[in-house]
């Protein structure tokens, strides 16, 4: 590695596959029904809570986490008593088939647009997404500004801080693939590491709807408060060209902020469903 920042970085995203590996073996729970939605090449497992609700929460999980991520939590049921939501699996996750690769952001973005289409009914969605999720939810955010009426980012990955070098990124899928094989989501999605982070890097500014960032500010023994600093400095640039800007930096939890504190989450969502007409 080449210096605190970065190791910090890879054994981040790391992690991310042995959090997930304890998480997606549980199943959602009984209020959520479990859709299967029929693309061209593959078919996703969807997890929703709909009564037709003005606005639908769609949720987007992290690299190497299924929808189980969010639905283990107690705050997900919270949520569902508020409005309509959805939970899914990307191709490769949970109870989802293999989809064709690349597994970059344009397509996943791609596949999101997909399974939004099937349950929005004309609505407009809130979208929240966790780590690379942040990516992914911000292309759809910019590729469907008329669709979107809030984002919530939870510690979300950007390229002003991400920066991987190809052996991290090599690293990064080995680690993956050992763990999980070859085929798994999150091992092909690995693999466009690097390629994600240059394509979001072209993306324009956000469509001027109210935002929301959540990001761990909390120091350990592997990342020294400048580090934490870079990472919400990187994260307060999503607020160009949005006019409702909210930037809250948490001392309270790591990486997977949505459980050290869901009450965090659930609170800053009814925010953004106050501000919405």
């Amino acid at each position: 590695m080449k210096n605190a920042r970065t190791k910090m970085i890879f054994m981040a995203l790391a992690s991310l596959f042995f959090v997930s590996s304890c998480k997606k073996k549980n199943d959602p729970k009984p209020a959520f029904t479990e859709t299967k939605i029929s693309l061209t090449t593959h078919k996703l497992a969807s997890f929703s809570a709909i009564k037709n609700s003005k606005y639908l929460v769609v949720f987007e999980s992290g690299l190497g986490n299924d929808h189980t991520v969010w639905s283990n939590n107690a705050f997900a049921s919270q949520i569902s008593s508020i409005t309509d939501i959805l939970m899914y699996d990307r191709a490769g996750y949970g109870k989802s088939e293999n989809g064709p690769g690349p597994r970059n952001i344009d397509r996943l973005r791609s596949e999101l647009e997909n399974v939004i289409d099937k349950f929005s009914n004309g609505r407009k969605v809130i979208l929240i997404g966790h780590s690379l999720g942040g990516m992914i939810i911000r292309d759809y955010a910019i590729k469907n500004p008329f669709k979107t009426a809030a984002l919530l980012f939870v510690d979300p990955s950007h390229e002003f801080y991400n920066h991987p070098t190809q052996a991290e990124e090599d690293a990064l899928y080995e680690a993956s693939k050992n763990a999980s094989g070859a085929n798994f989501g999150g091992t092909l999605e690995a693999r466009e590491f690097i390629e994600d982070l240059q394509y979001t890097g072209t993306l324009p500014s956000l469509p001027d709807v109210p935002v929301v960032v959540l990001t761990s500010m909390k120091v350990d023994a592997s990342t020294s408060s400048s580090i934490r600093q870079t990472w919400y400095n990187a994260h307060e640039l999503l607020k160009n060209g949005v006019t409702d800007f909210t930037h809250i930096g948490t001392t309270n939890s790591g990486h997977f902020i949505m459980i050290d504190e869901p009450g965090l989450v659930v609170n800053n969502l009814k925010l953004l469903i106050s501000k919405l007409p």
